[in-house]
């Protein structure tokens, strides 16, 4: 018998990170790209010039790239879905009636 070689996976249950864009951020910048190259596309055959149309994604790609950067660094894996549904939970509970206090007997 020959002696086996594993390579051990550090990163298990781990989230997925790459170039520090954590979980669901990774997919949030692949679909701004996407959106992107589209909208690319949509000023291009409108007519526009090729150098405004790439002026316009260039500014439009770089700000879309430093706010999911900043999301990813702010709230990381789930904080913004965290925060999100913070938002949904009402602040206080209003009872127009006592009936709901009261106990049957």
């Amino acid at each position: 018998m020959s002696n086996s070689v594993y390579q051990i996976n550090k990163g298990i249950n781990q989230s997925i990170e790459f170039k520090g864009l954590k979980a669901q951020y990774i997919w949030y910048l692949g679909g701004g790209v996407i959106v992107l190259m589209i909208l690319f596309a949509i000023m291009y055959i409108a007519g526009l010039q090729s150098i405004i149309c790439i002026g316009i994604i260039g500014i439009s790609g770089t700000l879309w790239i430093l706010k999911i950067y900043k999301m990813s660094h702010q709230y990381g894996q789930y904080g913004m879905m965290k925060a999100l549904a913070k938002r949904q939970i009402p602040k206080a509970v209003k009872s127009q009636s006592r009936k709901i206090f009261m106990m049957k007997k």
